[in-house]
Protein backbone atom coordinates (compact mmCIF):
# COMPACT_ATOMS: atom_id res chain seq x y z
CA UNK A 1 0.00 0.00 0.00
CA UNK A 2 2.74 2.47 0.91
CA UNK A 3 4.69 1.73 -2.26
CA UNK A 4 1.59 2.34 -4.34
CA UNK A 5 0.91 5.61 -2.53
CA UNK A 6 4.47 6.82 -3.13
CA UNK A 7 4.11 5.99 -6.82
CA UNK A 8 0.81 7.88 -6.86
CA UNK A 9 2.51 10.84 -5.17
CA UNK A 10 4.89 11.24 -8.11
CA UNK A 11 1.91 11.71 -10.44
CA UNK A 12 -0.35 13.49 -7.97
CA UNK A 13 -2.37 16.63 -8.68
CA UNK A 14 -4.73 18.54 -6.43
CA UNK A 15 -7.78 17.31 -8.34
CA UNK A 16 -7.20 13.71 -7.36
CA UNK A 17 -8.67 11.93 -4.36
CA UNK A 18 -6.29 12.68 -1.44
CA UNK A 19 -7.19 9.30 0.05
CA UNK A 20 -4.78 7.74 -2.43
CA UNK A 21 -2.02 9.19 -0.26
CA UNK A 22 -3.48 8.01 3.06
CA UNK A 23 -0.92 5.18 3.41
CA UNK A 24 1.79 7.85 3.60
CA UNK A 25 0.00 9.65 6.43
CA UNK A 26 -0.46 6.31 8.18
CA UNK A 27 3.22 5.45 7.72
CA UNK A 28 4.26 8.76 9.25
CA UNK A 29 2.14 8.06 12.33
CA UNK A 30 3.34 4.45 12.53
CA UNK A 31 6.99 5.47 12.30
CA UNK A 32 6.81 7.70 15.36
CA UNK A 33 9.52 6.60 17.75
CA UNK A 34 11.11 4.28 15.19
CA UNK A 35 14.14 6.07 13.77
CA UNK A 36 14.86 3.45 11.12
CA UNK A 37 11.33 3.50 9.70
CA UNK A 38 11.19 7.28 9.84
CA UNK A 39 14.51 7.57 7.98
CA UNK A 40 13.36 5.09 5.31
CA UNK A 41 10.17 7.07 4.76
CA UNK A 42 12.09 10.32 4.65
CA UNK A 43 14.38 8.89 1.96
CA UNK A 44 11.38 7.73 -0.06
CA UNK A 45 9.81 11.17 0.06
CA UNK A 46 13.11 12.81 -0.81
CA UNK A 47 13.31 10.54 -3.85
CA UNK A 48 10.03 12.05 -5.10
CA UNK A 49 11.69 15.47 -5.12
CA UNK A 50 14.56 14.20 -7.25
CA UNK A 51 12.34 12.38 -9.75
CA UNK A 52 12.49 14.40 -12.96
CA UNK A 53 8.95 13.65 -14.12
CA UNK A 54 7.24 13.97 -10.72
CA UNK A 55 4.44 16.53 -10.82
CA UNK A 56 4.62 19.94 -9.23
CA UNK A 57 1.73 19.04 -6.93
CA UNK A 58 3.40 15.78 -6.01
CA UNK A 59 6.62 17.54 -5.09
CA UNK A 60 4.72 20.17 -3.11
CA UNK A 61 2.97 17.45 -1.17
CA UNK A 62 6.26 15.64 -0.52
CA UNK A 63 7.64 18.89 0.88
CA UNK A 64 4.65 19.16 3.20
CA UNK A 65 5.32 15.68 4.52
CA UNK A 66 8.98 16.53 5.01
CA UNK A 67 8.02 19.59 7.02
CA UNK A 68 6.71 17.13 9.59
CA UNK A 69 9.41 14.45 9.55
CA UNK A 70 12.42 15.99 7.83
CA UNK A 71 15.92 15.64 9.27
CA UNK A 72 19.40 16.25 7.91
CA UNK A 73 18.86 13.33 5.54
CA UNK A 74 16.41 15.17 3.29
CA UNK A 75 18.27 18.49 3.22
CA UNK A 76 20.09 17.88 -0.11
CA UNK A 77 16.83 17.05 -1.90
CA UNK A 78 15.11 20.13 -0.48
CA UNK A 79 18.10 22.40 -1.11
CA UNK A 80 18.03 21.45 -4.79
CA UNK A 81 14.59 23.08 -5.03
CA UNK A 82 15.69 26.47 -3.74
CA UNK A 83 16.81 28.01 -7.07
CA UNK A 84 13.58 26.85 -8.80
CA UNK A 85 11.22 29.82 -8.77
CA UNK A 86 8.17 27.60 -9.13
CA UNK A 87 8.74 25.43 -6.06
CA UNK A 88 11.46 27.22 -4.12
CA UNK A 89 9.03 28.37 -1.45
CA UNK A 90 7.99 24.81 -0.56
CA UNK A 91 11.57 23.63 -0.24
CA UNK A 92 12.32 26.70 1.86
CA UNK A 93 9.37 26.15 4.20
CA UNK A 94 10.44 22.56 4.78
CA UNK A 95 14.01 23.64 5.52
CA UNK A 96 12.83 26.44 7.78
CA UNK A 97 11.01 23.93 9.97
CA UNK A 98 13.82 21.39 9.89
CA UNK A 99 15.84 21.76 13.10
CA UNK A 100 18.97 20.11 11.68
CA UNK A 101 21.93 22.54 11.39
CA UNK A 102 22.33 21.35 7.81
CA UNK A 103 18.98 22.89 6.93
CA UNK A 104 20.07 26.36 8.04
CA UNK A 105 23.36 25.88 6.20
CA UNK A 106 21.47 25.06 3.00
CA UNK A 107 19.48 28.28 3.28
CA UNK A 108 22.66 30.29 3.91
CA UNK A 109 24.41 28.63 0.98
CA UNK A 110 21.50 29.54 -1.31
CA UNK A 111 21.69 33.28 -0.58
CA UNK A 112 24.32 34.17 -3.21
CA UNK A 113 22.69 31.88 -5.76
CA UNK A 114 19.27 33.55 -5.86
CA UNK A 115 17.92 37.07 -6.15
CA UNK A 116 14.76 39.12 -5.71
CA UNK A 117 11.81 37.37 -4.09
CA UNK A 118 13.69 34.11 -3.72
CA UNK A 119 16.50 35.79 -1.79
CA UNK A 120 14.01 37.64 0.39
CA UNK A 121 12.40 34.29 1.16
CA UNK A 122 15.71 32.72 2.22
CA UNK A 123 16.46 35.74 4.39
CA UNK A 124 13.05 35.55 6.03
CA UNK A 125 13.47 31.86 6.80
CA UNK A 126 16.87 32.42 8.38
CA UNK A 127 15.36 35.14 10.54
CA UNK A 128 12.47 32.91 11.55
CA UNK A 129 14.96 30.19 12.50
CA UNK A 130 16.88 32.67 14.65
CA UNK A 131 20.00 31.55 12.84
CA UNK A 132 22.87 33.36 14.52
CA UNK A 133 25.35 31.81 12.07
CA UNK A 134 23.84 33.90 9.27
CA UNK A 135 24.38 37.25 11.00
CA UNK A 136 27.50 38.20 9.05
CA UNK A 137 25.93 37.43 5.68
CA UNK A 138 22.73 39.26 6.59
CA UNK A 139 24.67 42.29 7.79
CA UNK A 140 26.45 42.48 4.46
CA UNK A 141 23.13 42.32 2.61
CA UNK A 142 21.94 45.52 4.28
CA UNK A 143 24.18 47.28 1.78
CA UNK A 144 22.52 45.43 -1.10
CA UNK A 145 21.39 47.64 -3.97
CA UNK A 146 17.94 46.02 -3.86
CA UNK A 147 16.19 47.91 -1.05
CA UNK A 148 13.66 45.11 -0.52
CA UNK A 149 16.47 42.59 0.02
CA UNK A 150 18.37 44.98 2.29
CA UNK A 151 15.26 45.69 4.38
CA UNK A 152 14.52 41.98 4.67
CA UNK A 153 18.07 41.37 5.89
CA UNK A 154 17.72 44.05 8.55
CA UNK A 155 14.39 42.68 9.75
CA UNK A 156 15.83 39.17 9.87
CA UNK A 157 18.57 40.43 12.18
CA UNK A 158 15.84 41.97 14.32
CA UNK A 159 14.18 38.57 14.49
CA UNK A 160 17.44 36.85 15.46
CA UNK A 161 17.92 39.39 18.26
CA UNK A 162 21.32 38.24 19.49
CA UNK A 163 24.17 40.53 20.56
CA UNK A 164 25.89 39.69 17.27
CA UNK A 165 22.77 40.73 15.35
CA UNK A 166 22.63 44.01 17.23
CA UNK A 167 26.29 44.66 16.43
CA UNK A 168 25.76 43.92 12.74
CA UNK A 169 22.92 46.43 12.65
CA UNK A 170 25.02 49.05 14.41
CA UNK A 171 27.72 48.71 11.76
CA UNK A 172 25.31 48.91 8.81
CA UNK A 173 25.19 51.89 6.49
CA UNK A 174 21.67 51.65 5.10
CA UNK A 175 20.10 53.84 2.47
CA UNK A 176 17.31 56.19 3.52
CA UNK A 177 14.80 53.69 2.15
CA UNK A 178 16.21 50.87 4.27
CA UNK A 179 16.80 52.88 7.44
CA UNK A 180 13.29 52.30 8.92
CA UNK A 181 13.85 48.54 8.81
CA UNK A 182 17.25 48.93 10.48
CA UNK A 183 15.70 51.14 13.15
CA UNK A 184 12.90 48.67 13.91
CA UNK A 185 15.35 45.77 13.99
CA UNK A 186 17.77 47.63 16.24
CA UNK A 187 15.03 48.43 18.74
CA UNK A 188 13.95 44.78 18.69
CA UNK A 189 17.51 43.76 19.50
CA UNK A 190 17.67 46.34 22.30
CA UNK A 191 14.50 44.87 23.79
CA UNK A 192 16.03 41.38 23.71
CA UNK A 193 19.28 42.63 25.25
CA UNK A 194 17.35 44.34 28.03
CA UNK A 195 15.35 41.18 28.70
CA UNK A 196 18.62 39.25 28.92
CA UNK A 197 19.94 41.67 31.53
CA UNK A 198 22.42 43.37 29.17
CA UNK A 199 21.27 46.86 30.14
CA UNK A 200 24.43 48.69 29.09
CA UNK A 201 24.29 47.25 25.56
CA UNK A 202 20.56 47.93 25.29
CA UNK A 203 20.98 51.50 26.56
CA UNK A 204 23.60 52.20 23.91
CA UNK A 205 21.08 51.35 21.20
CA UNK A 206 18.23 53.27 22.80
CA UNK A 207 20.36 56.42 23.14
CA UNK A 208 21.20 56.22 19.45
CA UNK A 209 17.52 56.48 18.56
CA UNK A 210 16.41 58.98 21.18
CA UNK A 211 17.69 62.08 19.38
CA UNK A 212 15.55 64.82 17.89
CA UNK A 213 16.49 63.73 14.39
CA UNK A 214 14.44 60.55 14.84
CA UNK A 215 10.72 60.26 14.06
CA UNK A 216 8.47 60.85 17.05
CA UNK A 217 7.40 57.22 17.44
CA UNK A 218 11.05 56.09 17.38
CA UNK A 219 12.05 58.66 20.02
CA UNK A 220 9.16 57.51 22.18
CA UNK A 221 10.15 53.86 21.92
CA UNK A 222 13.79 54.69 22.64
CA UNK A 223 12.87 56.84 25.64
CA UNK A 224 10.73 54.08 27.08
CA UNK A 225 13.62 51.69 26.60
CA UNK A 226 16.01 54.04 28.39
CA UNK A 227 13.61 54.30 31.31
CA UNK A 228 13.36 50.54 31.46
CA UNK A 229 17.14 50.26 31.48
CA UNK A 230 17.19 52.61 34.46
CA UNK A 231 14.51 50.54 36.18
CA UNK A 232 12.01 53.39 36.07
CA UNK A 233 8.30 53.34 35.28
CA UNK A 234 6.84 55.74 32.75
Amino acid sequence: MLEQALTALKAYDWGQDPKTLSPIDEAIVASHGDAAKRRELEDQLGAVLTTADATYDGKQTACRYLMAIGSAACVPALAALLPDEKISHMGRYALERNRAPEAAAALRDALPKVSGKLKIGMISSLGDRGDDASVTALGELIGEGDAAVASAAALALGAIRTPAAAEALSKASPSAEVQPAVTDASLACAEALLAAGKKIDALKIYKKYAGESQPKHVRLAATRGMLACAGKQE
